[in-house]
């Protein structure tokens, strides 16, 4: 259940992420690395493919999210690039739906500017003994706090939507430990052949949300 379907969420919740969708959305179109441009539209490909590759977990699927691979590559252009993969996932495929697209966004979104936040000091200091270990727990990183938001998303809406949201936690468990073995491959991969594209401006989120 990577992406909410329209219909499910109480108002509260729409107007809610929507609205800090929004907000997320303007700081990162202002702070945006137009060098970074390249990278925010291949990978936002990437998201847009992977969800066509959904696997039964339990009573959902899931696919690959690569939130964590988006926060860690892109810092800030992660965002706009989430926002366009969903997008384009509800008007040709009925993924999620429009008006759960500020929710959906966030839940994306929020986990990849932690990641990049987390990690990206490391990949800007140019000194990284272990690629392959930092993607992993990026890779990691990003679908629990993902779970835990589209979890936290639907307890907000209804209280019978609790015990599906206890559900969703745990089926998304066998998912984060594929994507941490996904994205450390790719971040090691990228690390030994083309250095310079995860070296700049990473490890700058917190320095330009204060400054």
């Amino acid at each position: 259940m990577a992406h909410i379907p329209d219909g499910v969420l109480a108002a509260p919740v729409l107007i809610g992420g929507a609205l800090f969708s929004a907000g997320l959305l303007s700081v990162a179109l202002r702070r945006l690395d137009y060098e970074r441009i390249p990278q925010a539209a291949m990978l936002s490909a990437a998201i847009f493919i992977a969800s066509l590759i959904t696997v039964p977990l339990g009573p959902s699927s899931a696919h690959l999210l690569l939130s964590g691979l988006m926060g860690v590559v892109l810092g800030w252009a992660a965002v706009p690039a989430i926002l366009v993969a969903l997008l384009l996932q509800a008007a040709f495929f009925g993924y999620g739906g429009l008006l759960v697209l500020g929710v959906n966004t966030l839940n994306l979104a929020l986990p990849a500017l932690a990641c990049a936040a987390l990690f990206g000091p490391r990949l800007a200091s140019g000194e990284l003994p272990h690629p392959f270990r930092l993607g992993a727990l990026a890779g990691g990183l990003g679908v629990v706090l993902s779970a835990l938001m589209v979890s936290a998303s639907l307890a907000l809406s209804q209280e019978a939507f609790l015990p599906a949201s206890k559900v969703i936690l745990l089926t998304y468990l066998p998912l984060a430990l594929v994507e941490s073995a996904v994205t450390g491959a790719v971040i090691a991969f990228v690390w030994r052949v083309a250095p310079e594209l995860l070296q700049p401006g990473y490890g700058q989120i917190g320095e330009q949300v204060h400054g």
